[in-house]
């Protein structure tokens, strides 16, 4: 379908020069920013449950996005469905694989229902954060996963009313629209990295290497540095005088974290307002579900120096110690 092909360059920002295929469907902008302002007017109304309401959704426990094993076992469960249906379907086969065929293929569908409406909340408290071209190939993935939804409660609803020829035609319809969707959602992962982590490449440095002066890093403000032309940013934790160094990038959507700011023990993310514990990196409050890398640092004779390796959740040095701190 042409239409799916224009509106994933638009996500993916790879059209031509002197052609904008985004130019065309910027008419979703308004339904988009209405559909937003009432997810948030939804989670603001959570009260003080937002925060972990808003971690279980975008994933924070789980350390990535909680969206795509929910739409993986849809797929998986409407997949299972319409091969049963296809076998129901070949001749001269006995009554009884027919009958059995069809009840496996209606307990597939319930559970591709359940998990696609799991799949449809998670997507959107993720989609709610997108921006512009990003964001209006997202309201089509979800208005088609939706329609999706709607033709596989219709079969459900047609098979358990003993309809099954009705049911198998209308979930093979919706498993139609799921793939166009699911072409969609393949353009905001893999051409826009909508979903993954993107703090960057990390520091592998196993020595040592000096910073900045201690005495210019401010409280309460994240700093940029650069150690073997890979971008940190250092912050204070707190008033007991200790350091810490992050990635450069938010995991969410590359925000600088040296725009954020250090609030009660936590560096906030200056886009989205993901939160990270200054003593680990590990995520408080989403939209981030991955932490934010954490690198070795160390004080001596006034000068911050810093280190890399495969460990994120590493120790602070401490101002004044004068000593080595990590070997």
């Amino acid at each position: 379908m042409p239409w799916l092909r224009d509106l994933r360059r638009a996500g993916s920002g790879s059209g031509r020069q002197g052609c904008c295929p985004s130019s065309g469907v910027k008419w979703l902008d308004r339904p988009s920013h209405r559909l937003e302002h009432l997810v948030g007017i939804a989670f603001n109304s959570l009260g003080g449950a937002r925060d972990h309401v808003g971690n279980a959704l975008n994933g924070v426990w789980l350390g990535h996005p909680a969206h795509p094993p929910l739409a993986s076992l849809t797929s998986g469960a409407i997949g299972t469905t319409v091969g049963l249906d296809a076998l129901s379907l070949l001749p001269s086969r006995p009554k009884s694989e027919f009958v059995d065929a069809s009840r496996f293929a209606t307990r597939a569908l319930g559970l591709g229902i359940l998990a696609n409406l799991g799949s449809a909340v998670t997507g959107v408290a993720d989609w709610q954060h997108t921006h512009a071209e990003h964001r209006r190939v997202g309201l089509v993935h979800g208005v088609l996963n939706g329609m999706a939804t709607l033709l596989y409660i219709t079969s459900w609803l047609d098979r358990r009313r003993g309809r099954h020829r009705r049911g198998i035609v209308t979930s093979a319809l919706g498993y139609g629209v799921t793939i166009g969707a699911s072409y969609l959602g393949g353009a905001l992962v893999f051409d826009s990295g909508i979903g993954i982590d993107q703090s960057g490449n990390r520091l592998r440095t196993p020595e040592w290497r000096p910073v900045l002066p201690v005495e210019s890093l401010k409280n309460g403000k994240p700093q940029r540095v650069e150690v073997d032309g890979l971008g940190l940013v250092l912050c204070r934790t707190g008033n007991n005088g200790e350091i810490a160094a992050f990635g450069e990038f938010c995991p969410h959507l590359a925000a600088p974290m040296s725009d954020g700011w250090v609030d009660r023990g936590r560096l906030v993310c200056p886009w989205h307002g993901s939160r990270f514990d200054l003593c680990s990196g590990e995520v408080l409050r989403g939209p981030s579900a991955a932490p934010l890398p954490r690198y070795h640092t160390r004080i001596i004779e006034g000068i911050i120096e810093v280190r890399g390796d495969d460990r994120h959740s590493l120790s602070a040095g401490k101002l004044g110690s004068g000593k080595e701190g990590d070997k």
